[in-house]
């Protein structure tokens, strides 16, 4: 039997992107097949594409940070019960594929009754949002905040979560995006024709109690210069390079040095790997949400799992509100 994946066999854009066959296997020891149905189309997967980022996957790779979809077989030493459960995880690469090959370590369990294309989003654009707010920054209801990259993926779940937690928010995003922001109370600023520090500094003159970074560079000094004292900086940037992160790393530290009581962090999601547990929390807290219906990922397009390269295209244009979300066929038919 045979199963698809898509690979990228040389840097570039998403002409690059090609459909690949193989054969399907029976899983390792330890380890568990997973028939994906929803994998999130993220700026990681484009970053990696290009070799823009520290650490660069050698090629060919397939890309695809997160996949959400249903165990189909298990290998030797996995719990018989696994067969059939929903399941997600966070999987830096191999997403955009019919299949993957998990250890069964790196599961995340996944309620049967949720929508798996409204969770894709969850597993790392929500994880990142929740986790820059609730555990690096510590927010507070009231607190004023503002969001650099307010309109993407990660910046519409920061807009759904800080209204559910009451904050303050003040966001950067084009002009043709305001309307989002607006939608869940943020008061949007038009980075290409506004001043965004000068018009924080006249609408919060007290300074910000956060700033969570998801653009970098320029962005760290600028956005930090606005906390008041006791306010935290929380950069999330995906750097393009080994250099950029260091130099990154270094403006932080120094930043929390300075005797001024402002705070400077960077947040990665590489920390589950050393420590799960919170993780796991926090995508079941996650889950809850979803299924109450207190937050609603926004999803402007959905593509089957196959045309990889139409929703990278799409991502890259520059135009997404929200989440583009890679779908198995079968479940498109639903929609």
């Amino acid at each position: 039997m045979k199963f698809r994946h898509i690979s990228v066999a040389k840097r570039g854009g998403p002409e690059v992107l090609q459909v690949v066959e193989n054969d399907l296997r029976l899983p390792a020891a330890g380890e568990v097949r997973v028939k994906v149905l929803a994998a999130p189309v993220s700026l990681p997967d484009v970053e990696a594409r290009y070799g823009r980022t520290p650490f660069p996957p050698k090629l060919p790779f397939v890309p695809g940070y997160a996949i959400v979809g249903d165990v189909d077989a298990i290998g030797e030493g996995v719990a018989a019960d696994r067969i059939g459960k929903r399941v997600a995880a966070l999987t830096a690469y191999g997403g955009y594929s019919e299949y993957v090959y998990l250890s069964e370590a790196v599961l995340i369990p996944v309620p049967a009754a949720i929508d798996p294309v409204k969770a894709a989003p969850l597993i790392l654009n929500y994880i990142v949002a929740y986790q820059t707010m609730h555990r690096s920054a510590n927010v507070s209801a009231g607190d004023k905040a503002l969001i650099i990259g307010a309109s993407g993926g990660i910046g519409t779940a920061f807009l759904q979560l800080g209204k559910l937690a009451g904050l303050e928010m003040y966001g950067l995003a084009s002009k043709g995006k305001h309307r989002i922001l607006v939608e869940y109370g943020a008061v949007p600023i038009d980075y290409r024709t506004q001043d965004f520090v000068e018009v924080i500094r006249k609408e919060v003159p007290e300074g910000l109690d956060a700033v969570f970074d998801g653009i970098g560079g320029d962005y760290i000094r600028r956005g930090f210069s606005l906390l008041r004292r006791g306010g935290v900086f929380v950069g999330f940037a995906n750097p393009i390079s080994l250099s950029r992160t260091f130099r990154n790393l270094v403006r932080i530290a120094l930043y929390t040095l300075l005797p001024n009581g402002r705070r400077a962090k960077y947040y990665g999601t590489g920390n589950s790997r050393l420590d799960r547990r919170p993780f796991l929390e926090d995508w079941a807290k996650l889950f809850k949400l979803l299924e109450e219906g207190k937050i609603e990922p926004i999803i402007m397009q959905k593509y089957p799992l196959m045309e990889a390269a139409q929703a990278n295209t799409l991502l890259e244009s520059g135009q997404v509100v929200g989440n583009i979300v890679l779908v198995a066929p079968e479940l498109l038919l639903k929609t």
